[in-house]
């Protein structure tokens, strides 16, 4: 065996090693931002009194746990992976229903919130989600669902801040509460979109798991 060769094969040997490495510290960093920040545009939204802000402040709570909980499942099996992609499936759903009980009750009388600390508070959760988006998209391909629902939690959080923008200037606009109870049903979408895509690609994950095993695919 040539040097070249010899140096191909321990790189080949050691490249799952490096990506799991670097998906590791990848996820804790974005859970760890993601935590942090939480505190901060749960506290704004209390204050300024936006459904909206309000239930993207849990969707922090969310992308904690995503990425926590690819940070516990690397190196899990196939199958085990898959399940975990189902139960993260789960917990992107989790925001929604928040931001679906909070659209109810005020559903009867909505208030129009208070703009600056909205747009503040806004424009800080993209530079957040961003940075996590941008953190994610290198590595979302590694472990399947897992990875793939964190990134697209990220990707679509940006989206949902450049939304609540756009609502607080139509409220300022109108001085009227109802862009933030629309905009609040736009998130329940995007999080049902999202939990489609990841609960499709876990289940792929399923089939592939029943199929290296022998098993008979249902």
């Amino acid at each position: 065996m040539t040097d070249t060769e010899r140096t191909t094969e321990d790189h080949e040997q050691d490249s799952p090693v490096i990506e799991a490495s670097t998906l590791r510290r990848t996820v804790l960093t974005v859970a760890l931002l993601n935590f942090a920040y939480f505190f901060v545009e749960f506290a704004v939204a209390l204050f300024a009194g936006s459904v909206s802000l309000l239930a993207d402040s849990v969707d922090f709570l969310e992308d904690t746990a995503v990425n926590l909980l690819i940070f516990i499942a690397l190196g899990w099996s196939l199958a085990r992976q898959a399940r975990l992609g189902k139960l993260m499936a789960l917990i992107i759903l989790m925001p929604a229903a928040f931001a679906g009980w909070e659209a109810i009750k005020r559903f009867s009388d909505p208030q129009a919130p208070a703009i600056v600390p909205i747009i503040v508070a806004s424009l800080g959760a993209i530079v957040v989600n961003g940075t996590s988006a941008w953190l994610l998209a290198r590595v979302r391909h590694a472990r399947g669902s897992l990875s793939r629902a964190a990134f697209l939690s990220a990707r679509n959080d940006v989206l949902v801040n450049l939304a609540i923008i756009a609502m607080a200037l139509v409220t300022l606009w109108t001085n009227s509460g109802w862009p933030d109870l629309i905009l609040g049903c736009g998130i329940i979408l995007l999080a049902l979109h999202a939990a489609k895509e990841v609960w499709e690609v876990s289940e792929e994950e399923r089939l592939a798991a029943k199929a290296l095993a022998g098993e008979e695919i249902d």
